[in-house]
């Protein structure tokens, strides 16, 4: 069988490792940017956080501080 891996930036969700990978941001840090309120690139699966990879990206390209 052969399975071909997904590569990162052809990824609709990206899980708190791979986004940090991405982005290098630390994983605490995106951690608590998912925990607050109203953030617009967290989807929950049952209770496991993913990032919604084209809005985190939007969203990192408007911050100058992170």
């Amino acid at each position: 069988m052969n399975t071909q891996k997904v590569l990162i930036h052809e990824k609709l969700n990206l899980t708190i490792r791979e986004a940090a990978e991405y982005s290098n941001i630390g994983i605490n840090r995106i951690d608590e940017m998912l925990k607050k309120p109203n953030c617009p690139f967290v989807l929950y699966v049952g209770s496991k956080k993913l990032v919604k990879r084209k809005e985190f990206e939007e969203y990192i390209r408007k911050q100058l501080v992170i």
